[in-house]
């Protein structure tokens, strides 16, 4: 059985109306310690670190992911997102299995693995934004900033919160990155 979010009405009708959306921006992090540094200045609440595992599905469109991680539960993430550096919009939908090892057999079985990322998340709140210090193996580090939008947001304040972020981290142009993890590890194969 397959649930949305923490599998309550809202949660379902939200999947049915549409995706979730999100603005979000990632970068290189060549100073992890400074990075955690100005989360702490900033008042961010740090929520600990997450190991987790997405096992990318080969899909016609956008993107199809199931994340393992500890703590926590496995979840399907569907998602559709500019291939940018700047900060984008991405739009998504999240369902959670019953049996997450399962559903990964079963969807590797019929439309096979593009590829697995596995990493390290430090995961800091601020203000709504998600700030995520990762540690990505056979990548190398990165910050990630996404302020979620409730369904009525025209995503006007969700790119001033990354804007403030991102003078905040000091995260200038060159170390922007316009592709997700997924498409960074295949294009390096």
């Amino acid at each position: 059985m397959l649930t949305t979010g923490a599998g309550s009405f809202a949660d379902v009708q939200s999947v049915l109306e549409g995706p979730r959306r999100n603005v979000e921006l990632k970068a290189r992090d060549a100073a992890p310690a400074r990075s955690r540094e100005v989360c702490e200045a900033l008042g961010a609440e740090d929520h600990g670190e997450i190991w987790q595992r997405d096992t990318y599905f080969n899909v016609a469109r956008g993107g199809l992911k199931l994340r393992e991680e500890r703590p926590g539960r496995a979840h399907v993430i569907q998602f559709d997102r500019a291939s940018e550096p700047q900060q984008r919009e991405s739009r998504y939908r999240i369902v959670i299995p019953d049996d997450g090892p399962a559903l990964r057999a079963a969807l590797e079985a019929t439309i096979g693995v593009s590829v697995v990322v596995v990493k390290r998340r430090g995961l800091h709140l601020w203000r709504g934004v998600r700030i995520h210090l990762d540690e990505v193996e056979q990548l190398g580090r990165f910050i990630e900033l996404e302020a979620v939008a409730p369904p009525e947001s025209d995503l006007t304040h969700e790119h001033e919160l990354i804007r403030e972020l991102r003078d905040a981290f000091q995260i200038t142009d060159a170390r922007l990155v316009a592709l997700g993890y997924a498409d960074q590890l295949l294009g390096s194969t």
